[in-house]
């Protein structure tokens, strides 16, 4: 490393104001960046000096993915062999399945990190400005939230999409104020419905041996006799979007960012409990066979565990008040199991949802804080 650290310190006043790449100077900063710790601090004002800069805390986010990215690679493999009607013990086909999932994800990664890096970088050199490291966990966010079975230039276009409409017109990472990669599931789930439709099987290559839905196509269609069970849509060895499927490995994510304060137990908890309010007030009500559906089936199906424990805890776009994160949060349960039991032309209401509080974000903080000021007027008042 000391060799890397005397390379980079000698180049680098080329790409310095006055050097000849002075042009080139956010890219080299990023790569620098990347490599070692920043050597700047702030010159003025009043800060706190810590050790967690945004570089850690979006590598935080990236190791809390690895389990579901993992998984989602074994679990590609896996439906694809159980597809063609290879039903050998899982034991003696992990590797094999692992491989051929991890070169079925493989170029989906590639395809976002390339797009979505190299319109990170060009708007860094319009600007002027350092190229943040925000899009590094954007970039594996979208591959684990699409199927596995969607096309590399659709990829390509959703990313780019996200990346200049969703963050980059309102001034890159930290201005936005919808989840980027849950900006780019949106533009594909709505552009492409048949690629992104909750009723169809995506598996890889999938064989004559194979026939049904994903659970939330499914229940979308009332079809609940095919439906997986409870243990195999919780270990997620079912079909669905590559990195939502398995709970524990989801679970392990969580874990992570909440020993490491990257996300907000408030948030997690409170999307549990509005999910679980709606959907016994739903079971109460009855009607069909998906208000009749127990309600715990909402956490294991589509993308609710992925959606609260990775999407609707980005520090960025969620509520940063306490009792506005409990607000934030429970409006996102509620309202995504309502969007599923009663618009099934939606049946990821998952992600509506997030993308619909992410909107309300603001206003619910503002509401909070306005509260707490007139409390505090009021306390004056009577204390005078």
């Amino acid at each position: 490393m000391n060799s890397l650290r005397q390379f980079i310190d000698k180049i680098k006043p080329n790409f310095e104001k006055g050097g000849k790449f002075e042009k080139l100077g956010s890219t080299f900063g990023a790569f620098e960046t990347f490599a070692f710790v920043p050597n700047e601090v702030t010159k003025k004002g009043s800060h706190i000096r810590d050790a967690v800069d945004m570089k850690r805390t979006i590598i935080v986010v990236v190791l809390a993915l690895i389990p579901a990215l993992l998984f989602g690679m074994w679990n590609v493999g896996y439906q694809h062999s159980l597809s063609i009607g290879e039903t050998a013990p899982i034991c003696d086909t992990i590797w094999q399945n692992f491989w051929y999932g991890f070169l079925r994800v493989l170029p989906i990664i590639v395809v976002t990190y390339v797009v979505g890096l190299a319109i990170e970088f060009t708007y860094a050199q319009i600007r002027g400005h350092a190229v943040n490291e925000g899009f590094l966990a954007t970039g594996l966010l979208i591959p684990l939230i699409v199927p596995v079975t969607i096309p590399l230039w659709q990829v390509a276009l959703a990313t780019a999409f996200a990346v200049i409409i969703g963050k980059e017109v309102f001034g890159g990472t930290g201005m936005n104020f919808m989840n980027p990669a849950l900006v780019a599931r949106a533009f594909l789930f709505f552009a492409y419905p048949n690629c992104m439709s909750g009723d169809k099987v995506w598996i890889h290559n999938a064989g004559d041996a194979i026939s049904g839905a994903t659970p939330l196509g499914d229940a979308m269609v009332g079809n609940f006799a095919s439906m997986p069970s409870v243990m195999d849509m919780f270990w997620g060895i079912i079909p669905g979007s590559i990195g939502e499927t398995s709970i524990p490995a989801i679970l392990i994510g969580a874990v992570l960012l909440l020993v490491t304060g990257v996300a907000s137990w408030r948030i997690m908890l409170s999307i549990v409990l509005g999910a679980s309010a709606v959907g016994l007030l739903i079971n109460a009500i009855g009607g069909n066979g998906y208000m009749e559906l127990p309600f715990y089936y909402h956490f294991l199906m589509g993308g609710f565990a992925f959606g609260c424990v990775f999407m609707a805890t980005d520090p960025v776009t969620a509520a940063q008040t306490n009792k506005g994160k409990w607000i934030y949060g429970f409006l996102i349960g509620a309202f995504a199991v309502v969007i599923r039991v009663f618009n099934p032309a939606y049946p990821e209401g998952m992600m509506l949802a997030i993308l619909l509080m992410n909107v309300f974000a603001p206003l619910i903080d503002y509401y909070v804080v306005d509260a707490n000021i007139r409390a505090r007027k009021k306390r004056m008042q009577v204390s005078k």
